[in-house]
């Protein structure tokens, strides 16, 4: 592990963005770092993921969760190594699994933080593919989608962490997968590298009629995670008593209004009742938190078959990571995007 430095740094909250996060949006101060008292550890943080879900806490708007203040710690989970710890269970160069956010290092009481171990093979992967992204995927298909062998999956984003995982569940599970995703690279990594039975380029001119040509059979499971023209698209083709988990919405993420046109919310909720389709929303630790150990075990086996692949994509500096996620939130990543912080 690398010597504590005598500067901790920090991204912070410096503005709320109207419409999509820019430069001066997020800002870098420093500090000194904390020592840890009685019955907490400090941590220094290794990896630190970025999500579509923090444009959301950039915004005071009501929401599942409170907003990041003006002025603090820009929030994101974090694979860390304890420094020092006055902690039962917590031992200096232990790897931690953590939400500390965008710093350098962090004060813990130990509180919904994980133990990884002194040595584990892929510490960053727990912010991935064995983390949040590879959970939701697991859970939203398997516990909302419960798909059968031989029905259509549909999911967009197909080759990010979340919809990358859910594609390749689905074909162990014996279903036909059509992924939708930005530009012919990643369409083919999805086909190619990833199992996917076809994959549609949602920045095609003639999207609408690719997309219906792929799913000739309709839809029986559709994974939102984007929303916008791939909802479009979606809708007309869902089968009756078809299933829609809904973890996401990127493409809205930066919108300051409504989208222009008619409002079509009625027909939506008409081909909702008429399908009968089951619409749910889920928040993933609050609403299947408990079966974490039953993911760990069923992904664990899957990655080590080689049934799963995951791709993450490693980008070196914490001072890189306010410009990394407006490219995230652009679709510019292709995989599971971690910033380095750390240098061990």
């Amino acid at each position: 592990m690398t010597d504590i430095k005598t500067l901790n740094r920090q991204i912070v909250l410096a503005e709320r963005p109207k419409g999509a996060p820019t430069a001066d949006t997020l800002k870098l101060i420093e500090t000194d770092v904390p020592t840890a008292g009685p019955n907490q550890m400090l941590l220094r943080t290794q990896y630190l993921s970025l999500d579509p879900y923090m444009r959301g806490r950039m915004s005071d708007a009501p929401s599942y969760a409170a907003p990041v203040e003006i002025g603090g710690v820009m929030v994101g989970g974090t694979v860390a190594q304890v420094v020092t710890s006055h902690l039962d269970g917590f031992e200096p160069g232990d790897w931690v699994l953590s939400f500390h956010g965008w710093q350098d290092y962090a004060l813990s009481d130990g509180t919904a933080v994980t133990n990884l171990g002194k040595s584990p093979a892929h510490p960053s992967w727990a912010l991935g593919i064995m983390g949040m992204p590879g959970f939701t995927a697991w859970a939203g298909l398997i516990k909302i989608g419960a798909p059968k062998a031989g029905e259509t999956i549909v999911v967009a984003a197909a080759t990010g962490p979340v919809g990358a995982t859910v594609g390749q569940i689905g074909k162990i599970l014996g279903c036909r997968v059509v992924g939708v995703a930005g530009g012919a690279e990643k369409c083919a990594y999805a086909v190619d590298e990833l199992g996917f039975d076809a994959c549609i380029d949602h920045k095609a001119d003639d999207f609408a009629e690719q997309f219906n040509k792929a799913t000739p059979d309709g839809i029986d499971v559709y994974f939102e995670n984007v929303g916008g023209k791939v909802l479009d698209a979606v809708i007309p083709q869902l089968n009756p008593n078809a299933r829609m988990p809904v973890c996401g919405l990127v493409s809205q993420y930066n919108a300051t209004e409504l989208p222009a046109g008619p409002d079509r919310m009625n027909w939506l909720m008409g081909q909702i009742l008429r399908k009968k389709v089951k619409v749910q929303g889920f928040i993933i630790f609050d609403d299947f938190g408990h079966l974490y150990p039953e993911f760990a075990k069923d992904m664990a086996a899957w990655v080590e078959g080689g049934q799963v692949k995951y791709r993450e994509e490693m980008i070196d500096g914490l001072e890189n990571a306010p410009e990394a996620l407006i490219g995230l939130l652009n679709g510019e990543n292709f995989g599971k995007r971690v910033i380095r912080v750390g240098s061990n």
